[in-house]
């Protein structure tokens, strides 16, 4: 392909591009392949000889397209959006284009700078510490892994690098509802899942701070090392609100690292009057939250912030002779500040959407997904038999169809399982599921960039209807 050509086929691309965001509602949400059936249209080997852009093209839309599931269709309400906006699509068409490794600032300054800008920039948007320092992770489980990893260099002063671990006594507290990230980045660290301690939670599903305490005091009569606690804004499951100041509180007292994830609900910080979320956060050891999730920014860009950068750099600092510079002094070089050496110019596409749409136009849409989910609350509890399972502080609604006539929690479970299948089955939004308290509960997530009030009244009614049908 010489550059003529490509020029034609991203003409060509483009305005696919645009036509599939035109048209994406014609799509099934959910991919509705069977297992296999992808793979088993696909060569045995790949071709000998090259093929053009077209055939390619065309392969994809009859091959691939099927085995997609749309997470950018504004019926899209399951798990938590991976958002993406045509602003950042632009950007991610420059990223792609410029193909730079951004490992250290001379490699592209330009990367290291505006990535150190723009999290500036999320700091005044969302009243976070202005002493913090952050940097731009792939997702909040390596931003998580990082926090651990600095918390045990930090309490070994930097030994566990250097010789490992000599003796584990470790532990970790999160709540029962944390995320399994947390799981994964104990097991990396070495520090072992049977030394993640899972703290009990209120009636708001949020970790209780004095049940934390005890599980603390308990381990230091039996010798273990309370190392880190990972605190929650916006549970997976349910975004439940752990109180962070009083967690913080904890943890200064028994002198522990407090790590705060808020991957999904912390976008919401950039409204004021959702800042009662963020209450000691500025007691708090580092913190992350994902602009891919809700800020309209393309997978992956995740948020990271340390009250203490040179904990994290000399966690991570590694200086071969071949990487050494004549500014390393003088710059950040973000390479030391995470797990990978290799960088994306993930900065370019937070640029992008920040000032594509505006402080205020991000305020906008979020404020406008919050109140679409508290007002089909509303409707849900005003309906009689659909039950709200969970506080809902933000826009994600974990409900079950509950008909007057059914008490048993066996047969409820299974009817809203088979709700949720015939739901999704349709194609025309999609949804999942957790449980709560053993009770079989469906989660709907208004969140998408591009969702509008139709899409969320179509959503209920589609609701209403599959679960009528279902009593018959």
């Amino acid at each position: 392909m010489d550059i003529e050509l490509f020029k034609k086929e991203a003409h060509a691309l483009v305005e696919w591009i645009a036509d599939y965001y035109r048209e994406i509602e014609k799509y099934p949400v959910k991919s509705q392949v069977k297992p296999k059936e992808i793979f088993n249209q696909l060569p045995v080997s790949p071709p000998q000889k090259s093929e053009a852009i077209p055939a390619i093209m065309e392969d994809f839309q009859k091959i691939i397209m099927p085995g997609i599931t749309h997470w950018q269709s504004p019926n899209f309400f399951a798990y938590f959006p991976a958002n993406s906006s045509y602003p950042s699509v632009l950007a991610e068409m420059l990223t792609a284009a410029l193909g730079a490794q951004c490992m250290i600032w001379e490699t592209s300054p330009a990367a290291a700078e505006l990535e150190e800008k723009v999290m500036n920039w999320l700091k005044q948007m969302m009243g976070l510490p202005e002493s913090w320092y952050g940097v731009i992770q792939d997702t909040a489980s390596s931003a998580t892994l990082c926090a651990i990893l600095s918390a045990r260099e930090k309490a070994t002063n930097y030994e566990t690098n250097n010789n490992g671990f000599s003796q584990n006594n470790f532990r970790v507290y999160g709540s029962t509802q944390t995320h399994s990230s947390i799981d994964k980045a104990v097991k990396i660290a070495g520090i072992g899942k049977n030394n993640l301690i899972k703290v009990a939670v209120d009636e708001n599903l949020a970790l209780d701070p004095d049940a934390l305490e005890k599980a603390i005091k308990t381990d230091l009569l039996n010798g273990k090392k309370p190392l880190c606690v990972i605190a929650t804004i916006g549970t997976t499951g349910t975004t439940a609100i752990d109180p962070i100041k009083e967690i913080a509180a904890v943890c200064k007292k028994y002198d522990i690292w407090l790590h705060v994830d808020a991957a999904f609900a912390g976008t919401a910080l950039i409204l004021p009057e959702m800042h009662y979320m963020a209450d000691g956060l500025d007691m708090v050891d580092s913190y992350v939250f994902n602009p891919h999730k809700w800020m309209f920014t393309n997978f992956d860009c995740s948020a990271y912030y340390v009250k203490d950068k040179e904990t994290l750099i000399r966690t991570f600092e590694i200086m071969p002779e071949y990487l050494k510079t004549a500014v390393d002094s003088q710059v950040n070089n973000y390479r030391d500040w995470g797990i990978a050496l290799g960088r994306r110019f993930r900065a370019l596409k937070l640029w992008f959407v920040i000032r594509s749409f505006g402080v205020d136009g991000i305020r906008e849409r979020i404020r406008n997904h919050i109140k679409m989910a508290q007002e089909l609350v509303k409707k849900m509890k005003e309906h009689g038999s659909f039950e709200i399972l969970a506080p809902v502080p933000l826009n994600v609604i974990c409900f079950r169809f509950k008909p007057k006539n059914m008490s048993d929690e066996n047969e409820l479970n299974k009817l809203n399982e088979t709700l949720l299948k015939q739901l999704n089955a349709s194609g025309k939004i999609y949804m999942t599921h957790t449980k709560i308290d053993d009770k079989y509960t469906i989660r709907m997530v208004i969140g998408q960039t591009y969702v509008l009030q139709k899409h969320v009244d179509t959503a209920w009614e589609l609701i209403q209807e599959t679960a009528k049908n279902l009593k018959k």
